[in-house]
This record gives C-alpha cells, sequence and structure tokens, in this order.
C-alpha cells in the first residue's frame, strides 16, 4: 500500500510540474508575441514616411486605429465583443494591405518594398499572436491530472483511515493539489482569471505615438 501510494503521489507530481511548465511557456510565449507585435506597428509606422504624403497619412490613421483594436483585444473579456474586435481587425488589414500594395505597385522601387515588407511583418505578428492565444493544455492532459489526483486522494484518505483524530490535517493535501490546479488554469487561461497578458508594450507605442502627434519640432533659426 505504501509503495503504490508513494508512486501514485510521485506521478502527480511530475504530472503537476510538467503541466505547469506547458502552461508558463504558453504565457511567456503570448507575452513575446505581444512584444512583438508593437514592434512590427512601431517599424511599419515609421516606414510609412517612405510613401507619398497621401498614403503616409492614411497608413498612418490605420495604423492608429489598429492599435487601438489589438490593445482592445488583449483587455476585452466578453467572446462577442472579441469577435466584433477580430472583423474590424481583418477590415483594418485588408485596408493596410491595399493601400501599401496600390503605392508598391505603381511605384515599384526597394524603399516601397521595404513599406510593403513592413506590413507583412505587422499582419503576420498578429496571426502568431492568435495562435498562441489558442495554443492552450490539451484536454487529454487536463483529464490524465485530474484522475491521477482524485486516485491520489483516495489512497492517501484510505491510508490514513485509522488515524482520523485530526480531520482538518488531512485536507490539506486536496486543498494544495486543488490550488495548483487552479494556478495552472489561471496562467493557461488568456482572457480569465487574474494572471493575463497585459499589452504594455503597445500602450507604450500608442504613447509615444500620441506625443509625436501632438508635439511639434522646435523652429530652427538662421544666424
Amino acid at each position: 500500500m505504501g509503495v503504490i501510494e508513494s508512486a501514485t503521489l510521485t506521478l502527480l507530481g511530475l504530472i503537476i510540474g510538467f503541466t505547469f511548465a506547458m502552461a508558463i511557456a504558453r504565457y511567456d510565449l503570448r507575452k513575446t508575441y505581444e512584444e512583438a507585435e508593437a514592434n512590427a506597428i512601431g517599424t511599419e509606422y515609421l516606414r510609412a514616411e517612405l510613401l507619398d504624403p497621401k498614403s503616409n497619412a492614411k497608413v498612418k490613421s490605420l495604423l492608429s486605429d489598429y492599435l487601438t483594436l489589438r490593445i482592445d483585444y488583449y483587455r476585452e473579456h466578453d467572446k462577442k465583443q472579441v469577435n466584433q474586435l477580430n472583423m474590424q481587425t481583418i477590415q483594418i488589414q485588408t485596408q493596410l494591405w491595399n493601400e501599401v500594395a496600390s503605392q508598391a505597385r505603381s511605384t515599384p522601387n526597394p524603399i516601397t518594398a521595404l513599406a510593403a515588407a513592413g506590413m507583412n511583418d505587422v499582419l503576420n505578428s498578429q496571426g502568431y499572436t492568435q495562435a498562441a492565444w489558442w495554443n492552450r493544455i490539451p484536454l487529454a492532459a487536463w483529464t490524465l491530472m485530474m484522475a491521477i489526483a482524485i486516485c491520489s486522494n483516495m489512497l492517501v484518505g484510505f491510508g490514513a483511515r485509522n488515524f482520523m483524530k485530526n480531520i482538518g490535517l488531512f485536507m490539506i493535501f486536496p486543498l494544495v493539489v486543488s490550488t495548483s490546479f487552479f494556478l495552472i488554469a489561471d496562467i493557461d487561461s488568456p482572457r480569465g482569471g487574474i494572471i493575463r497578458v497585459e499589452p504594455h508594450n503597445l500602450m507604450e507605442l500608442q504613447k509615444s505615438l500620441h506625443f509625436s502627434l501632438n508635439t511639434e519640432p522646435p523652429m530652427q533659426y538662421n544666424k
């Protein structure tokens, strides 16, 4: 009985540890792609200066709206609102690509190609982010972990059936296991729970763009 109980508890600890590592890896990946998305948008905003004045103004305006949508995507919890944000994001992505592509077709040169490549990075970064948010811990892993946890609690309770003078002491084990499950589920959930990926890089980019738009360069006087 002792050997079976020790082996089952060891297996439970390993499964919880591996699942926690999976959740942390996915959380770090979502943070990495949020940073990459902010860098791609900021770079393309600067490369818009390479386009003609009309396309430059339109691309910058669309990128500003696009940035706001991406920040709302990270902060929104309602599924219907998220779907609406995704539709609006697709529309602005289409407008951005059409504007840059038309400029590249009308004046094909390395400069417009650079702006088109930057816009491609913006669109790809959003796709990578979406894929990372869909990448969750498989249901089979949760099922296996829950089954082993139930068996472990049953074995601990069965082994301690003759020592039930302090029942509260034996409640520590299921409490610790359930807390571990809650932490893993919280980290693995992109929108629900306490631990979420905040769009800090996107918000800082929005502040910097707002500052650059509302700050006029100092006048130069020739002596």
